[in-house]
């Protein structure tokens, strides 16, 4: 058991390349977690020590979130190293949901990228506090200054400069410490011996400006911190303070210099996380009372209250399912009965570890703050475990909508068991995964939040199940809407031996402005033409025609629907009757308020080496996308943004890499719905007519 104020629970998220798992190898190893530095993609093919799965370390990426800890100057210190690709975002969403406080990583080159900007709202949803670490100084072309002002230009942060570099690029040295007003080298083969100097003079008078606006800043959040600056008596001690209140309340971004790759500046900040980032009591939780009609309720960082804890991540271990949980409040041991707040399901822990990578610690206690794993115990993603006495669920997680399926079909009896065995595991891991056996076609279908997403689930298929399976063509999650208002008045009547059934309803439907809800239902219902207890039988009737339009049988999005009039009958109305209603209501009505088809737009942003620009420029026209802007950045490189339709983005990688030798990256995620073209219209209605004769026009 470890003293609250002295746990930080802290992630490390950035852009996809900015260097986190390789900052999270440095500080392990500075704080004595490991005894060898390896790279993401080292010579020695051992792949840093967080990328425990074999695919990570094939491809160089973070696939998975990965948990471990360490302990840092007194201070226990629990790490989850996160994926930089927008296609696994729910490990970034579920990492921060249980994090107090997280750094953020930029490269000191690129800046603030599109996944940067991404992250930080992620960071903004659950109001995590954040230091900056911008990485890669060593690089050509690194410029922290810009860096530090496109934290404040794109999003919107207020950050502060409380180191300056010691020389840039090949000639990167060191940092000055604007707090001590020292300079620090990074000495010995791994950097491990941090020495301080005295200050070069030639770059003394920049330090002492940099210091007196970053002690303006700071001072902002503490009363004593000005005074002492006018008395000229300013302290460390007051500084630490200032800085660690404008932290924890997200008005101040420190910032915070390095290169974790030639382990440089990653020791102070390590220094910085103990001082700035909250403690578990510092932060407010919030959750709600199921035995008080779901009234929200805080739940506080008190070990003696009773348990409540939150299963944030599920994985397949080699023991069974292993469960991820942080603590919120009062203590977990072995041997303990817990139940699940959802299932009301009772469990006893068996075995409870804290996990480091794909290695396991066994523990016998665990408290508020401490995040650890339980095995043997079958939830979901996002469940809260309590002890017995109470009945709390924690406030869950924002889980976005996948944007891309693919069909894929088990080349045998034997493959179709494993498969059905691989997809339900995947499934419970992974709330942004998602697997589906499609009605007409009897085909099972994958969906996900992009390629690289779906590829590699095809790939763990393959190599944990010994699963081989055939893919079929991606299909793109349309949508459907109506485009203007349209009036009904339907009447259901059925009549059969005894009761028959009857229901009629009147009013329009019309479509909402976009961004709006999905759906909604009013009801303007007057004087009981329809008796207020079938009201809900109505909306229920139109709900249930939402999930499959008559267009191209996708969902229908942006619609109001407004009841103003209706009949009812004293014996043959019902609940099943005015759900009838509502259903014919729609099928009537719909074809009247002009439908259309809904396309997903994504936002493309591509960075490349100025000579391909118009290549590049070239590739995004070629797949129906707006250029929304271009900007040159240093060394050599320019960024483009534009919106594509996703149905044109497959194969994008392939064809971006031969265009530019593979000097190009890029990243994509989901925009908006927009109306699709049409071409687009008919190919689509085709396919379904096809499919479907009496589909509509």
């Amino acid at each position: 058991m470890v003293d609250q104020s002295k746990i930080r629970n802290i992630g490390i998220s950035a852009h996809i390349d900015s260097g986190k798992t390789t900052l999270t190898e440095r500080i392990l190893f500075y704080a004595g977690r490991i005894h060898a530095i390896h790279e993401v993609k080292g010579k020695d093919a051992v792949g840093a020590t967080m990328d425990s799965m074999d695919l990570e370390r094939e491809r160089g990426i973070t696939i998975q979130s990965a948990a471990t800890h360490s302990v840092w100057e007194g201070h226990h210190i629990n790490i989850i190293d996160t994926p930089g690709h927008v296609d696994f975002t729910i490990e970034v969403e579920r990492a921060l949901r249980v994090l107090d406080g997280a750094v953020l990583i930029l490269c000191g080159v690129a800046g603030v990228q599109s996944q940067s900007m991404t992250v930080d709202r992620q960071m903004r949803r659950y109001r995590v506090p954040r230091l900056a670490f911008i990485n890669k100084l060593d690089r050509s072309g690194a410029n922290p200054q810009r860096v530090a002002w496109q934290l404040r230009d794109k999003l919107g942060h207020n950050p502060v400069l409380m180191q300056l570099p010691i020389g840039l690029e090949s000639n990167f040295e060191g940092v000055i410490d604007l707090v001590e007003m020292k300079a620090l080298h990074f000495e010995g083969a791994n950097g491990e011996h941090v020495v301080a100097m005295e200050i070069p003079a030639a770059l003394r008078p920049d330090a002492e400006t940099a210091r007196e606006v970053m002690l303006d800043a700071v001072s902002m959040f503490s009363d004593e911190l000005t005074e002492a600056i006018l008395d000229e008596k300013v302290t460390e001690d007051l500084i630490h303070e200032a800085v660690r209140a404008g932290t924890l309340s997200m008005d101040l971004t420190p910032v915070f210099l390095g290169s974790a790759y030639k382990n440089k500046g990653v020791q102070k900040l390590l220094d910085a996380v103990t001082r700035y980032l909250p403690a578990p009591t510092d932060v407010e939780n919030s959750g709600i009372d199921l035995s008080n009609d779901e009234a929200p309720i805080v739940v506080e960082s008190d070990p003696n209250k009773p348990l409540v804890a939150l299963a944030f991540k599920l994985e397949d271990g080699r023991y069974g399912q292993l469960t991820y949980l942080r603590v919120y409040r009062g203590t977990i041991g072995k041997g303990d009965r817990i139940v699940n707040s959802r299932t009301e399901k009772r469990h006893k822990v068996g075995r409870l570890v804290r996990m480091h990578a794909d290695d396991m610690q066994d523990i016998d206690r665990a408290g508020v703050g401490d995040i650890v794993a339980l095995f043997g115990i079958e939830c979901a993603s996002g469940d809260t475990f309590t002890d017995e006495s109470v009945r709390v669920a924690m406030s869950s997680m924002h889980v976005p909508d996948p944007v891309i399926a693919l069909s894929v079909t088990p080349i045998d009896k034997k493959t179709f068991d494993n498969m059905a065995k691989a997809l339900g595991r995947f499934v419970r891991e992974d709330p942004t995964f998602q697997a589906r056996v499609d009605p007409e076609s009897g085909e099972t279908v994958i969906s996900g939040m992009g390629e690289l997403h779906l590829d590699v689930y095809v790939e763990r298929m393959k190599r944990e199940y010994g699963c081989e399976v055939e893919t079929g063509a991606p299909q793109v999650a349309y949508r459907e809407t109506i485009s203007q208002r349209a009036e009904f008045n339907y009447t259901h009547k059925k009549q059969t031996g005894g009761a028959g059934q009857f229901g009629n309803v009147a009013g329009y439907v019309e479509p909402m402005a976009e961004g709006g809800e999905d759906f909604e239902f009013v009801s303007e219902v007057r004087g009981g033409a329809i008796p207020t207890e079938f009201i809900p039988s109505v909306e229920k009737g139109f709900r249930a025609c939402l999930k499959q339009g008559r267009l191209i049988g996708f969902p229908v999005i942006g619609l109001r629907v407004v009841v103003n009039d209706g009949k009812s009958h004293s014996v043959d109305s019902s609940d099943n009757a005015f759900q009838a209603a509502g259903r014919g209501a729609f099928r009537e009505v719909y074809p009247r308020a002009k439908p259309i088809i809904l396309e997903p737009v994504m936002k493309l942003e591509v960075e490349s080496p100025q000579e391909f620009q118009g290549s590049v420029l070239k590739t995004i026209m070629q797949r129906r996308g707006t250029v929304i802007g271009t900007t040159e950045e240093s060394g050599g490189f320019c960024r483009l943004e534009a919106e594509v339709p996703l149905a044109d983005m497959f194969g994008y990688a392939t064809d971006l890499r031969s265009t530019t030798q593979g000097k190009a990256e890029f990243t994509m995620e989901f925009a908006r719905y927009l109306p699709a073209p049409a071409e687009v219209r008919k190919a689509l209605k085709e396919k379904y007519r096809s499919q479907i004769p009496e589909a509509d026009d």
